[in-house]
């Protein structure tokens, strides 16, 4: 499957990695361009790209930047990738911490709705409910002392799938927390995400 990153931090690097070890096509990119990506490119098997590269590298793009960046991407970045096209937010909105206050999100607006009015496409909200380090590192077979339960990565284009909260209530639970085979069946229902589920 061709996978592309926006945002190749500690989430979206450690996503890469994973499923370009698993034989997927990654395409990675970031604020700074393509050639900062040279050295992780190499190291996890991805090709650096520049980010309206990313958004048109494949069947799902993952955007993994702060909420805050999430603006500061080209406006029509997403105007000519099929619909088809999955795409997931990895982000949390941090208004202490780094992204500052975002008034819509602030007034009730849920970020990831914010984040799809953004870029004018329904996202799917996953991977925002787990620490990097846990995701680089607990990611290990059956049986292993000290593994927790990771989304199957393995499986990230299989066909098991897993309940999900509906996006108006994702800050009761994380919005649209997928497993693996969701994402390919989402794509078909990916106009209605944001309305009624």
């Amino acid at each position: 499957m061709r996978i592309g990153f926006i945002g190749a931090g500690n989430i979206g690097g450690t996503l890469a990695r994973h499923l370009a070890k698993l034989g997927h096509q990654v395409s990675i990119a970031n604020s700074r361009g393509p050639e900062s990506l040279t050295a992780l490119a190499a190291e996890i098997g991805a090709t650096p790209v520049s980010i309206v590269d990313a958004a048109q590298a494949g069947e799902i793009v993952i955007i993994s930047i702060p909420t805050k960046a999430v603006a500061d991407l080209p406006r029509e970045l997403f105007a000519n990738v099929p619909s088809g096209v999955v795409v997931v937010d990895t982000g949390n909105y941090h208004p202490e911490l780094r992204d500052g206050r975002i008034d819509a999100i602030d007034q009730g607006r849920l970020d990831s709705q914010w984040v799809a009015r953004q870029i004018g496409r329904p996202v799917i909200k996953a991977f925002n409910n787990i620490l990097a380090k846990s995701l680089l590192e607990k990611g290990v077979p059956r049986g292993t002392t000290g593994r927790i339960a990771l989304i199957g990565l393995r499986r990230f284009v299989g066909r098991q799938g897993n309940s999900a909260s509906p996006c108006r209530r994702s800050w009761l639970r994380p919005c649209r927390r997928w497993r693996s085979g969701q994402l390919l069946a989402a794509a078909a229902r990916n106009a209605g995400l944001l309305s009624g589920s």
